[in-house]
């Protein structure tokens, strides 16, 4: 039944990749109404086929690659919807739909049952580890993409399109929720990485910080700090904001190609 509800939710998924594809033309004005209500859909069956995997498994940790790409997917799309919810606007979708339903996809295409059954994924500081720095990934790919829409604003208000402007939320709200969103995501990822360190530690040594996912871990929470104390030391905002908000995700996203290679910190091997 879990990769049932999984499924369905990647056909509601695809009304906001079909949204996204129409972009910020007229045309994607007639799915505005109904992309909310199916992806939020899509979400609440994503919750259930998450819910009903945690019991199937009897822990939440990942213990495949598909499976941890379902909850980031999760995640990223649960907070584009908190973002909805306050500022009611659907620009930031052009984005995360994408990739919600590529991860999303994976994941239900490529289902297998855990290979690795450790007492270790029954553990509080594991559990807190992923949660924590899973919510941090997410909450750093939205401030990516309010860095995107961002600076689309600020071209389109450059070069007085019109029609760009209109469908995008002012310069002003862009730069609040990408703030916002490093805000909520940098405890999420310094705890989450404490948690994992306090598991490291005691199950594996200091050799274990040698690891390349876990060096690029440390660096991408390093930009992290830097983009967060850039702003409120020397008021950074706006494009060289954006920038660094974008230099900080494509370290995140090395950091999480590194699961696929690391020789101890792969999902199966935790």
């Amino acid at each position: 039944m879990p990769l049932f509800w999984l499924r369905i939710a990647v056909i509601l998924y695809g009304v906001g990749l079909l949204y996204s594809f129409l972009g910020l033309s007229r045309k994607s004005e007639w799915l505005s109404g109904f992309v909310i209500p199916a992806t939020a859909l899509g979400a609440l069956l994503h919750l259930v086929s998450l819910v009903e995997t945690t019991f199937e498994y009897g822990h939440i940790a990942p213990t495949t690659v598909h499976h941890s790409e379902s909850l980031l997917a999760f995640l990223c799309m649960a907070l584009f919807l908190a973002v909805w919810a306050v500022y009611r606007t659907t620009a930031f979708g052009i984005f995360v739909f994408p990739l919600v339903f590529l991860l999303t996809f994976a994941a239900s295409i490529g289902q297998q049952p855990p290979e690795f059954t450790s007492q270790l994924l029954r553990k509080g500081w594991i559990v807190a580890h992923v949660a924590l720095i899973f919510a941090g990934y997410a909450a750093l790919f939205l401030s990516f993409v309010a860095s995107i829409v961002y600076l689309l604003q600020e071209r389109g208000l450059k070069a007085k399109s019109s029609g760009t402007i209109s469908r995008l939320p002012a310069l002003e709200v862009i730069d609040q929720i990408g703030y916002r969103a490093l805000i909520l995501g940098f405890p999420f990822m310094t705890v989450g990485l404490i948690a994992g360190s306090v598991v490291a530690q005691a199950q594996f040594g200091a050799t274990f910080f040698l690891d390349p996912k876990i060096l690029l871990s440390l660096l991408m929470w390093a930009v992290y700090m830097l983009l967060l104390f850039t702003r409120w030391n020397s008021g950074w905002r706006g494009r060289r904001a954006a920038f660094l908000s974008s230099f900080a995700f494509l370290i995140a996203v090395g950091a999480w190609a590194a699961n696929y290679f690391s020789g101890v910190h792969k999902f199966l091997q935790l």
